[in-house]
């Protein structure tokens, strides 16, 4: 899963169980970081006033319009380069859906840049890449 899609399915989770009394404080608090971590993100690109589009995610985390542009102003950040909000997505994927988790399904895809030849791949679990060796 691209790793934004995997953000944007965490705020979606950690909107929709924070919005429930039944929901957890573990997955109250991991949404609470995730939004701070992101919140924090646009204040640091000097776009703090374009970071209220995840306050409107949070109220209506179904909206289609509404994670269109969250993943827009999300990308423009480059939150999704983040390897803290990707642990933190991470982090409530795991509580949310750990069956999908352990399967696999919120593995974010890597990309290298650089000169490296080998083999390299992805799939639901373990990525091999190698031999690794230096171009000339």
């Amino acid at each position: 899963m691209e790793p934004i899609s995997v953000i944007i399915a965490a705020l979606g989770a950690g909107a929709i169980a924070a919005a429930k009394d039944t929901a957890g404080t573990a997955v109250k608090d991991a949404y609470q970081t995730l939004k701070t971590l992101i919140k924090k993100k646009f204040v640091e690109q000097g776009k703090e006033d374009d970071s209220n589009i995840v306050d409107k995610h949070e109220k209506k985390p179904d909206s289609a319009a509404v994670k269109e542009l969250l993943k827009e102003e999300l990308s423009d950040v480059g939150v999704d380069q983040d390897e803290k909000i990707l642990k933190a997505a991470e982090e409530i994927m795991k509580k949310e859906d750990p069956e999908g988790f352990k399967e696999g399904k919120y593995n974010t895809n890597v990309t290298v840049q650089g000169d490296v030849f080998g083999v390299a791949g992805t799939n639901a679990g373990t990525v091999n890449i190698g031999p690794v060796t230096k171009g000339k």
